[in-house]
């Protein structure tokens, strides 16, 4: 057996502690957060509860145990339209997030979940509404009324139970987060710096025999090891696991010659995503006619629709001047042509003209948004498919790609 202790440290692409003093991190806090409180001025509101990890990081830059607490309720912040924002954490963990300069007050926080409280949730929950609602009273001057993003329904009752009116705090912080500040497209190209390398080396790793959780493991060693965060799905896939999409990683082995898609989903440093797919042929074996019709379908869908983006286009005019899918390939298009992205997959998602009437909304790109441009080319039953994906920043002129990492035209064999 091989000594864990020979093991080679991975190499690092770059000096990451010199890229994240080129971002002026703590202005992109307090931009973030004044984006967020217009919105809730906008919405009448006295502030805003919330119990999701992904907002919490946006409005405080405060980050704790963020996947865990995905599932798991125990920390929630405050931030009034106007007034002292008020972290409750966790208490044997409030030393994580003391000291950001967006926290005016650090609490303990009062968990109600039956995980925790068990037989006592009516209590914990009348102790937790009780500070929440005394929080809007001194703050919220006059105002009952309170958006909250995630909550159990005793909670909402309990809130409302005491005079607050509760509205939803998605649409105001989604919309707050769609439209990016200098220091978060910064922050972004430092995640899409480090998914690329991790690319790069998924590229020369995979080779026939390797399994597709090592492959997949690359990227996350890559991952982490520059300071990243964590992975949302699991979605690679090789051979006639791509078709149909949105399987997930196994322990299947690649052959030499089988396609090999995948997409990164990968949250970096400063907790923001890279979200591109690629799809590539296990070298050993050249692509087969096939494979490099469906490659070259997928890039031209992905090529001419990043195309129309520009600032100023509106959601519908979008989506009516996508690429249209050869018939064969509708059934198995991907969810949507186009996403918004930032600390994940965000606000907004602009569907398919066959899809608009049931799922579309009216909405125009605007300079600065980062979105991901998708697509998937597979025919039910087929052998295989292609998942192509690239990630964008909306401009005047136009979209710009931010990963470097070539699409690989299979019809010049490099697939």
């Amino acid at each position: 057996m091989s000594n864990p202790a020979c093991r080679p440290v991975p190499t690092l692409a770059f000096d990451i502690d010199a890229r994240l003093r080129t971002i002026n991190i703590e202005r992109m806090r307090h931009e973030r957060l004044a984006r967020f409180r217009a919105e809730l001025s906008k919405l009448d509101v006295a502030g805003a509860l919330l119990a999701d990890p992904i907002n919490i990081r946006y409005a405080t830059d405060a980050r704790n145990m963020a996947v865990w607490s995905l599932h798991s309720v125990a920390r929630y912040a405050f931030v009034p339209t106007d007034g002292p924002v008020v972290l409750f954490e966790m208490g044997s963990t409030q030393h994580v997030t003391r000291g950001l300069s967006t926290l005016v007050e650090l609490r303990p926080s009062t968990p109600w979940t039956f995980m925790i409280a068990m037989d006592r949730i009516d209590e914990k929950c009348a102790t937790w509404a009780d500070e929440i609602v005394d929080l809007v009273r001194v703050h919220g001057a006059g105002n009952h009324r309170i958006a909250v993003d995630r909550c159990e329904p005793l909670g909402i009752q309990f809130l409302v139970d005491r005079g607050l009116t509760v509205v939803d705090a998605q649409q105001p912080i989604e919309t707050a987060r769609a439209i990016k500040t200098d220091d978060e497209i910064a922050s972004m190209q430092l995640v899409m710096d480090v998914c690329d390398e991790g690319v790069r080396r998924m590229r020369a790793a995979l080779v026939p025999g390797i399994t597709e959780n090592q492959l997949w493991s690359v990227l996350h060693e890559t991952n982490i090891a520059h300071d990243g965060e964590w992975i949302e799905c699991r979605l690679l896939t090789s051979g006639p696991r791509t078709n149909p999409w949105y399987q997930e990683c196994g322990t299947r082995v690649i052959q030499a010659g089988d396609i090999v898609g995948f997409d990164t989903d990968m949250v970096g440093p400063l907790g923001y995503v890279a979200d591109i797919s690629r799809t590539w042929v296990c070298p050993g074996k050249q692509p087969s006619d096939r494979q490099r019709h469906l490659y070259e379908i997928a890039q031209e869908q992905l090529r001419y629709n990043i195309s129309l983006l520009r600032s100023g286009v509106a959601f519908r005019e979008f989506s009516e001047k996508t690429w249209n899918i050869p018939e064969r390939y509708v059934p198995q298009r991907y969810l949507s042509p186009v996403h918004g992205v930032g600390l994940v997959d965000e606000y907004p998602v602009v569907p398919y003209p066959q899809d608009f009437a049931a799922w579309g909304s009216d909405g125009v790109f605007v300079k600065n948004m980062v979105v991901s441009v998708e697509s998937y080319i597979g025919e039910v039953g087929g052998l295989d498919g292609v998942k192509l994906e690239e990630q964008v920043l909306i401009t005047d002129d136009g979209a710009v790609p931010m990963s470097g990492f070539p699409l690989y035209d299979a019809i010049e064999g490099g697939c």
